[in-house]
């Protein structure tokens, strides 16, 4: 099994702000994923494969310009995604790759991209596989600047409202998929 913490200790040093940040933000993921796995084991969703990629949906965040969180990137938050999945690639992990493109919001499709003119490449970054979108949803409970605060279900239908009804949509499905 692919251990994620040596990954991500190749990419941000261990004593930096950030390093901590993340892996506690893909800790609460993880663990989010591994309790409603629990709870919905029709669902047949692959532990493994969740553990690595919670921890690493969101690797490419030091590609980004969020000093909050300590990254000193040029590019801005939305791209963590798509430059996470590029050096998941790089690293040879093609599967979680897919994951971290496909989790921002609740997905962004190609034409959303080109409508809103995102600096993102133009294609779809929807998450389709159990896991990608349970990932994706998991995700939605936890910030990296108040890590320990779960948010409620409210609070991520008025967050994700901004965006239009697309996401609020995905959102509602997959609480009747995941809770």
């Amino acid at each position: 099994m692919m251990n994620p913490l040596e990954l991500i200790e190749k990419y941000y040093p261990l004593d930096g702000k950030t390093y901590p940040i993340l892996v506690n933000h893909g800790r609460l993921v993880a663990n989010k994923c591994f309790s409603i796995a629990k709870n919905k084991p029709d669902l047949g969703i692959d532990l493994e494969f969740i553990e690595q990629a919670a921890m690493l949906h969101d690797i490419g965040i030091c590609f980004t310009n969020s000093p909050k969180i300590g990254c000193y990137g040029s590019n801005i938050y939305i791209c963590h995604g798509y430059l996470g999945s590029e050096l998941l690639l790089k690293e040879g992990y093609p599967k979680l790759a897919l994951v971290c493109e496909r989790h921002t919001g609740t997905g962004i499709s190609k034409e959303e991209i080109e409508r809103r003119k995102l600096p993102l490449p133009h294609r779809d970054m929807i998450p389709i596989s159990i896991e990608e979108q349970l990932i994706c949803f998991a995700d939605k409970f936890f910030s990296k600047s108040k890590p320990y605060k779960e948010k409620s279900i409210e609070e991520i239908r008025n967050s994700l409202a901004k965006f239009g009804h697309e996401s609020v949509g995905r959102f509602d499905a997959w609480c009747k998929v995941f809770l």
